[in-house]
């Protein structure tokens, strides 16, 4: 065990107490105010007995076809408009292969939520309503709406009521992305029980058009002895909480029937709260073209791909004539008080189909030009501080306030951030409203520049290292940035950025 470490959770004992005291305070708190500082979420369910996972409590049904996402209807008649109707509720759910019905929060009653699909230049309308017993918003996670549409913890959406989201897909913004709450203090448990969904903005020029696509939305599940979904440990709250199934489109260890030769596109969203998936497909052929917001350049031939939590890959694989297994290796994120995953995880099989005719992948997908240089440059630095239990994860030395503008930028001008992880374990770092292009790495001996270019709103920082990342925002409000592992973000390891006129 590293020194620092040790240190760190010698230092961290003591403060246990006093964190379970604190929540105790937090309880009374009115969390429909939705204030600034972190809500009772992150400490009131604690079990104080645990100070890690157990082993799976109950069995759940694998094997079984990859269930497709069910489509959000498009109740508008107009070309141009997408206009739907999304609801938050609980609601029960076989999961477990014997035992009671889970209640899990859904949206629509979905696993993952419905499939949004829109095109460039639409017009969005989304009539949200919220039947938890918590409030919530609904994030829109990469898009580049307005900052009022956005989910931000401001503007919650109280249990009961009914919010309009409405916003445009400026050309240029077709991608991957998805959707989940964002109300500060409860963001991780409203995830963790089910709520999550696909957004997919489709270009009327797409150079992979042709092919079959898939999305496969990764998602952590746990259960206890009695197929209910349990609240946080301590543990979960130090390292972020990683489930004891990985699921596929809500589904485990399903079946991908895949002819041999067939390519087909995959949109994989890391939905979980804090697991680091990387990912392989041995003995296939695996070409990576896409990231967060939308297609690179050009194809990547790719025998691994890494994905942080809120992070999505676009990847063409190629069909055999065996089957194969989608897998996710081990890794290691410097966990501090629950064990690392050592063992492959079976994510899905790929059973091999008759042989299709395939046409060869475009050399080039599109061009993405090179931000210019920056009228602006700052430093982000995420830390962590274990003995204190009210600051535990903390940017630029503060934890996350809804009345405080950490920095002040100007639509239009190019930013450069230095974002540098001094914590102990990996942070994906995420912010909202843009796009931003990696330029360059640091990795702990040195600056390396981005081997290719691409559009991405997150970008996983491991211990000790920092990246370069360029951005401009191209709309005015109040923008976040923070760590993606949720149980983070929820104790207040989040910031905010003032875009002006």
């Amino acid at each position: 065990m590293q020194r620092r470490r040790f240190l760190t959770l010698a230092a961290l004992m003591p403060a246990l107490p006093l964190v379970a005291r604190a929540a105790t305070d937090l309880a009374h708190i009115d969390h429909a105010s939705m204030g600034h500082g972190p809500a009772a979420g992150p400490h009131a369910g604690i079990d104080h007995s645990t100070m890690g996972q157990a082993a799976p409590a109950v069995a759940l049904p694998e094997g079984a076809p990859l269930p497709a996402l069910v489509p959000l209807a498009n109740r508008s008649r107009e070309a141009g408009r997408f206009s739907g109707e999304l609801v938050a509720a609980p609601v029960h759910k076989g999961l477990a292969e014997h035992g009671k019905p889970t209640e899990v929060w859904a949206y629509n009653g979905s696993l993952p939520g419905p499939l949004i699909e829109a095109y460039e230049g639409d017009t969005v309308e989304i009539a949200f309503t919220n039947r938890l017993p918590q409030p919530t918003t609904v994030h829109w996670h990469g898009l580049p709406v307005p900052a009022d549409q956005d989910g931000n913890p401001a503007y919650p959406v109280l249990p009961g009521e009914t919010r309009h989201y409405r916003f445009s897909l400026p050309s240029g913004s077709a991608g991957s992305y998805w959707y989940h709450p964002h109300p500060h203090g409860h963001t991780a448990e409203q995830v963790f029980r089910g709520l999550a969904g696909v957004f997919v903005v489709k270009s009327r020029r797409d150079p992979l058009a042709h092919l079959r696509d898939i999305p496969l939305v990764l998602s952590d599940l746990r259960l206890d002895a009695d197929a209910a979904i349990p609240a946080n440990t301590k543990a979960d709250w130090m390292d972020g909480r990683e489930g004891d199934y990985v699921l596929v489109n809500g589904a485990l260890k399903p079946v991908l029937a895949l002819g041999e030769n067939e390519r087909v596109r995959l949109r994989v969203y890391n939905a979980t709260s804090a697991r680091v998936l990387r990912l392989a497909l041995p003995g296939f052929e695996v070409w990576r073209v896409g990231s967060d917001g939308g297609l690179i350049e050009a194809p990547r031939r790719e025998a691994e791909v890494l994905l942080s939590p809120g992070e999505r890959a676009e990847l063409v694989i190629t069909g055999a004539a065996k089957a194969g297994r989608l897998i996710a290796l081990p890794y290691q994120r410097g966990k501090m008080m629950s064990a690392e995953v050592g063992e492959t995880l079976v994510l899905a099989t790929v059973a091999p189909g008759p042989r299709v005719a395939s046409v060869p992948l475009p050399k080039r997908l599109r061009r993405i030009a090179a931000l210019p240089a920056p009228k602006v440059k700052r430093r982000v630095v995420l830390e962590e501080n274990m003995a204190d239990p009210k600051a535990m994860f903390t940017i630029n030395g503060k934890t996350f306030d809804m009345n405080r503008a950490d920095f002040v930028g100007r639509v239009g001008e190019v930013e450069e951030w230095e974002v540098i992880n001094r914590a102990d374990m990996d942070h994906p770092f995420h912010l909202h409203g843009t796009q931003f292009q990696v330029a360059a790495r640091h990795d702990g001996r040195g600056w390396k520049t981005e081997p290719y270019r691409a559009w991405r709103d997150v970008v996983s920082l491991p211990a000790g290292q920092a990246v370069k990342l360029r951005f401009r925002q191209d709309q005015p409000g109040m923008r976040m940035f923070h760590c993606h592992i949720l149980e983070h973000e929820d104790q207040g390891m989040m910031g905010q950025i003032d875009v002006r006129a």
